[in-house]
Formats: structure tokens, C-alpha cells, sequence
């Protein structure tokens, strides 16, 4: 999980990154000086942190962050306030990135006010990305979310497609939110390539007609929790690697394929649809076992009930 970090400039302000570290969770406060300038302390941080703030005037934090501004899908959170805590600013990623949910919470702490210039929020309208964010939905194209939030304010129609499925565009501008409802299992030799793996799971979901955006966890056995190419693939694609026995595998309930080569090594018949199943929390089997040389995978999805 990525922190939040503050950066303050006066004794007043160190004072209060100190009280907002202590109510934000995964929080870290640096105080300058102490070595280096903000300017590399903001190369250092902008692509490992989850939210940049600055307990300064408003010019410095974007001076320091501007070398590094590059997407609005990956930036992360920037705020600014003063340091009596009376103005807090989200300056970047206000919506995906959650810098003005992030000011609401630090005005609340400060007891200041969170200045929110965003159109969306100005007129009480959910923007897409916002609401994207809180279904924990990955955006497909994020350029059609300047389209789709302005024919809102507008009051015109829209076009939202909210879907795991690769399917052909119903509107002309559609924007594609692709919820995290997938599981991949995988099941594979050791010392498998890692560019082996992610050929091979690019084709196998092409050929399940579904985004691989909207992955939320890849699944095996526990005896894989250190495969350097499994570990490496969901580093990639930013998804958790989730590991079970081969007791745990063995309880899953369904009609799975079984193999007695794999259960002699192992000691469960299946694993990539057994984990699959199993970390969609006994999910819906989408695709069974496919081979591919030295990787098996299936795909499962999460239900809704």
C-alpha cells in the first residue's frame, strides 16, 4: 500500500503535518530542511507515494511536482494548505487519484475548508472517474472522461459502459469502466519465463472476450508464492497474488478437471481452476483449464450475491 506523504517548511507547519499524520492512515511527515530540496523530494516520492501533501503556500508544491505531472490515471493525489490548516487545495488528480476526497478529509481534521474547484463537484454532479473509483472500476480510456462530464453538466446522455466483457462500442463516445471482478488462476513449471506468462495470459483472456483491466487477483497454489514470473506479472498489472494449500484447493466444490500428474506433485487434481474459483470467493467458473507449454490457467468471476 502506497503512504501518504507531508512535507512542511515552518515549525507551524511541521506541528500540523505531525497531527494530520496522526489521523491518515499510512502516513509519513518530512520536515524541512533535512537534506536535499523539495524538488527532489518530490521526484523521490511522486511515483511512490499515493498522495503528495504540502504544508505550504500553493506555488511551491506545484513547482515541485511539475517535472513529474504525466497521467491522470496514475498521478498521484497533490494537495496543498496552508499551515494553519484554513485552505486545503487539491492541486492533481482530484477525482481518480483522490486528492479532493483527500482534502475533505484533512479540512475536517484542521477544521479549515477544502477548496474543490473541479466542475463535477462544484455542481453536486458524480463525475464518472469518481464514480469509477468508489465501484472499484478501472478506466479503459481515460479520454473520454472530459466527454462523458461535460454532456453531465450539460444534462445530455451519456455513454457508460460498465462491464468485465469485450464487446463492440454502443455509443459513439463510450467510456469503458472495467470492474475488478476477475480472478486468474495459474498453475504452471518452475522457473517459468515471465514473458512466457503474459503472452500466454493476454491470449488466453483475449480469448475469453474479457479486459484484462478488469483482473482484481491472480490465484495458485502456495507452494508458487515466490514463482518469479507470477510475482512479477501481478507487480505489472498491479493486482494482488493470492496463494492457498493444497487442502484449501481441494475443498473447493465444482466440476473441475483433474489431473493425476498434478496431484501426485501437488496434492490436489486442479489448480488454476480450484484457486480461480476459490479467490473469486467461490466465483463462477468463466474458463476452464487451458494449456499453454508450462502454464495452465482458468478464469473465474466474482457473483454478486
Amino acid at each position: 500500500m502506497k503512504p501518504i506523504v507531508i512535507a512542511a517548511f515552518t515549525r507551524e507547519g511541521a506541528e500540523l503535518a505531525s497531527r494530520l499524520a496522526g489521523r491518515l492512515e499510512n502516513s509519513r511527515v518530512f520536515a524541512f530542511p533535512f537534506g536535499g530540496t523539495v524538488f527532489e523530494w518530490a521526484g523521490e516520492w511522486f511515483p511512490r507515494a499515493a498522495a503528495l501533501v504540502f504544508v505550504s503556500a500553493v506555488g511551491i508544491a506545484v513547482r515541485a511536482i511539475a517535472p513529474h505531472v504525466n497521467d491522470k490515471t496514475t498521478d498521484p493525489a497533490v494537495v496543498a494548505l496552508d499551515d494553519a490548516g484554513r485552505n486545503v487545495i487539491p492541486l492533481l488528480s482530484g477525482h481518480i487519484g483522490g486528492a479532493n476526497d483527500l482534502a475533505v478529509r484533512i479540512a475536517e481534521i484542521t477544521g479549515g475548508r477544502a477548496v474543490v474547484t473541479t466542475a463535477t463537484d462544484m455542481r453536486g454532479v458524480e463525475a464518472a472517474d469518481v464514480w469509477a473509483v468508489r465501484n472499484n472500476c478501472a478506466v479503459e480510456n481515460p479520454k473520454a472522461i472530459k466527454s462523458v462530464s461535460a454532456a453531465m453538466l450539460d444534462n445530455l446522455p451519456v455513454g457508460v459502459a460498465v462491464t468485465d466483457e469485450n464487446l463492440s462500442p454502443p455509443w459513439p463516445v463510450t467510456l469503458w469502466l472495467r470492474p475488478r471482478v476477475l480472478v486468474l488462476g495459474v498453475g504452471c513449471r518452475r522457473g517459468v519465463e515471465k514473458e512466457a506468462l503474459g503472452a500466454a495470459a493476454a491470449d488466453f483472456l483475449k480469448g475469453a472476450g474479457r479486459s484484462p483491466l478488469s483482473l482484481k487477483a491472480v490465484a495458485s497454489i502456495d507452494i508458487k508464492r515466490d514463482e518469479p514470473a507470477i510475482v512479477d506479472f501481478c507487480r505489472e498489472n498491479g493486482v494482488p497474488f493470492l496463494t492457498y494449500s493444497a487442502e484449501e484447493l481441494s475443498r473447493v466444490k465444482g466440476p473441475f478437471l483433474s489431473s493425476q500428474k498434478v496431484m501426485e506433485v501437488t496434492g490436489v487434481d486442479n489448480i488454476c481452476e480450484r484457486a480461480a474459483v476459490l479467490a473469486a470467493r467461490n466465483g463462477v467458473l468463466l474458463r476452464s483449464k487451458t494449456v499453454y507449454p508450462g502454464i495452465a490457467l482458468a478464469l473465474a468471476r466474482e457473483t454478486t450475491a
